[in-house]
């Protein structure tokens, strides 16, 4: 697998200035990977936060035809950049910045995609609708469905919501959205992941799955209905489990995945597996794209009290996943 990664060329983004992004870039631009990074982000600022923690930054500038391990394609941020500060006159660089590495992947300059964190709060205060990366990436690329799903701790956890309240939730689970994302984490569980026959574990939206109809119908109406229909079509696909049980080690031994119903259902349990090294990966897309399991970390910027480990395993995590499509 090394081998074949060694002409990769991975895109990392480095979110928004005022967060971690630009420390964490800072340390890994250090290390070596099996192929070649290009840091997406204002090179001035980097170098500040490589200063201040006593380390150099002596990245290239990036040249498409170049050999360099890391390079730098420099994008300024038009406002000066504060570590912890958040400015909205910023947010357009940030979203610039995703741009950038979206269109050097679909035209095939670079063969993945890397995120730093970004602060979804600052950009909608720009004017900018901004739900997160994963909405973000599937609005440019055109991509009809994505699935979000977070890789750590021997887990693999994919979302059937993601960034919704949870007064939205059962409304957005219908048989359509969910026959059509389990059918995107099977595909790119066998396409992205080489796992010939996936087994993949749902669970139920509601206390105890629903308790028979008593703590809610959505199992009976619509989760059973589908995994059903999708078992009886040949995927290895069962459930709904009850959250509270699903995740324990005699429930999950064999399986490949797990499908949450929303967002704080399946990530606690993986967090705290592996936070510090967890990876989210977007499934579904043109494109391969990892990220960072965690924030911007606003109150860590610039201190030198960061962990590169999230973004590390996303680097690596992101080699493989494009060695794999070639």
């Amino acid at each position: 697998m090394a081998s074949a990664a060694t002409h990769n060329v991975v895109a990392l983004t480095a979110g928004e200035p005022a967060g971690i992004g630009p420390d964490l870039c800072a340390l890994l631009a250090r290390e070596r990977f099996p192929g070649r990074i290009v840091i997406v982000g204002d090179a001035r600022v980097i170098s500040e936060r490589a200063h201040a923690r006593g380390i150099a930054f002596d990245v290239p500038p990036y040249e498409r035809s170049g050999t360099a391990a890391v390079s730098m394609l420099s994008i300024e941020a038009p406002a000066p950049v504060t570590a912890g500060r958040l400015l909205a006159a910023n947010a357009r660089h940030v979203v610039a910045l995703i741009d950038r590495a979206i269109d050097g992947c679909l035209a095939g300059e670079f063969d993945a995609l890397v995120t730093g964190p970004v602060q979804k709060s600052v950009i909608n205060d720009a004017g900018i609708p901004f739900s997160g990366h994963t909405e973000y990436l599937a609005q440019r690329t055109r991509t009809p469905r994505v699935v979000m799903m977070l890789v750590g701790g021997g887990l693999r956890v994919a979302l059937a919501t993601t960034h919704l309240a949870l007064a939205e939730v059962p409304r957005a689970i219908t048989r359509t959205s969910l026959a059509g994302t389990l059918r995107v984490l099977d595909a790119d569980l066998r396409r992205r992941f080489g796992i010939a026959r996936p087994r993949i574990l749902v669970a139920g939206l509601n206390p105890h799955a629903g308790e028979s109809g008593y703590l809610g119908r959505e199992e009976i109406e619509v989760i059973a209905p589908v995994v059903a229909e999708l078992a009886a079509g040949g995927m290895a696909v069962a459930g709904p489990y009850p959250a509270d049980t699903l995740y324990t080690p005699s429930i999950l031994e064999g399986a490949d995945a797990t499908l949450a119903m929303f967002h704080d259902q399946g990530l606690p349990v993986l967090k705290y597996a592996s936070f510090g090294h967890g990876v989210n990966v977007t499934l579904g897309l043109p494109l391969v794209r990892t990220s960072v399991d965690h924030g911007t970390a606003l109150d860590r910027a610039g201190t030198g009290e960061v962990d590169a480990g999230s973004l590390r395993e996303a680097i690596a995590l992101a080699f493989e996943l494009a060695a794999r499509g070639r």
